[in-house]
């Protein structure tokens, strides 16, 4: 928690962070179930009745708290991955409506997501469309005071489960990107469907999703015809942040656990932690934590101040993201065979990192973006 006393924090989130963590480790103990559905609704409830969710949203005339939502997604990913995923789905699910909302579309969901009373979902990926969102096909086509949605959506967390479906697509007002507009679906509208449940290596709710002449109100658009792409980068440069907090609370938790792994096991005649290699291999990931922890708080710090962070929060989702996962791997290897072995909290870890170095822009995609900005 030394970083807490970095300079980009002032004293309300140095108690956010020691308040969550002291909640975390008396509230997430139990194993994961084998109704992943039923969990992650649980662990929504339990972090919206704790008053964590209300961090999630913007209130009337308030910005999201960038730094907030950092400490709070590493602080539950250091515990708990599903309780991390549960959180951010609430923050990247109703984030449009923070951001760009109208007073009622506000009012009527996002005091429900704050309560965890409504599960939030952000449907832009389809199946030919996820790292170049200029190419969706699912279109929304005005008809009197309604559009009528048709096509596919894929990779939707939350899909299946979420009371309410942020989603972008193609209304044609120009050719690629800027003809898409963004909408609020509600769940179990005629014409929406879940397709597919799709189950990946670190369980969450995960859906492909159709409509056919599903027929959505006027009001539920989000800004204006053809403001969509917009909408939608506005809400992944705020929790894009958040994803590389995710990967350094993994990354924190692999170090915790492969350090006392290290100074615990026997080798040789010594202990693991005393050979020159493990030591090295410590030192690694040390810095390998710092240097992503140092990324991901400049970010969330610039944007704090009012300042566009494209540039800094690619940078900060690639290092973090792809640093984890070498300091994941590292604390594996220091387990041996315990390592791999399923329950153990580094084979956990190593699931739970893979999906982070390709949603919300995969590591490629951030390294395009950090050139263009270099660029410009």
């Amino acid at each position: 928690m030394q970083h807490l006393d970095w300079p980009f924090f002032d004293d309300r989130h140095r108690e956010l962070a020691a308040s969550l963590d002291a909640w975390c480790a008396d509230h997430l103990r139990v194993a994961h179930a084998a109704d992943v559905d039923a969990q992650c609704r649980a662990l929504v409830a339990q972090l919206g009745a704790a008053g964590w969710l209300h961090h999630a949203v913007a209130g009337e005339g308030e910005a999201l708290d960038t730094r907030a939502l950092c400490l709070i997604r590493e602080t539950l990913a250091r515990h708990d991955g599903l309780a991390d995923f549960a959180f951010a789905m609430q923050g990247l699910g109703s984030g449009a409506i923070s951001l760009q909302g109208t007073p009622e579309q506000r009012a009527r969901y996002l005091p429900r997501v704050a309560r965890g009373e409504a599960l939030a979902a952000f449907a832009l990926s389809e199946p030919e469309a996820g790292s170049d969102v200029a190419a969706m096909q699912c279109r929304a086509v005005a008809d009197g005071d309604d559009y009528l949605l048709d096509g596919e959506k894929t990779w939707i967390s939350n899909g299946g489960i979420a009371d309410f479906y942020v989603l972008f697509a193609r209304t044609g007002e120009a050719p690629g990107a800027r003809g898409i507009s963004a909408f609020i679906v509600d769940a179990g509208l005629p014409g929406f469907e879940i397709a597919e449940r799709i189950d990946v290596i670190a369980p969450h709710p995960l859906a492909r999703l159709r409509f056919t002449g599903c027929r959505v109100p006027r009001s539920q658009m989000l800004g204006t015809p053809g403001e969509g792409f917009k909408v939608a980068m506005r809400t992944l440069d705020v929790f894009r942040t958040s994803v590389a907090a995710a990967a350094l609370g993994f990354a924190r938790r692999a170090l915790q656990e492969g350090l006392a792994q290290a100074q615990s096991r026997p080798m040789f005649g010594a202990r693991l932690a005393d050979l020159p290699l493990t030591q090295a291999k410590l030192a690694d990931m040390a810095c390998t934590v710092d240097s992503s922890a140092l990324l991901v708080y400049r970010a969330a710090w610039l944007r704090d101040q009012g300042r566009t962070i494209t540039k800094e929060a690619a940078m900060a989702k690639l290092m973090a993201t792809e640093g984890a996962q070498r300091v994941i791997d590292a604390a594996v290897q220091l387990f041996g065979g315990r390592g791999v072995r399923r329950g153990e909290v580094v084979e956990s870890l190593y699931r739970e990192i893979r999906a982070l170095r390709i949603y919300e822009g995969a590591s490629e995609v951030q390294q395009l973006i950090i050139g263009r900005e270099l660029m410009r």
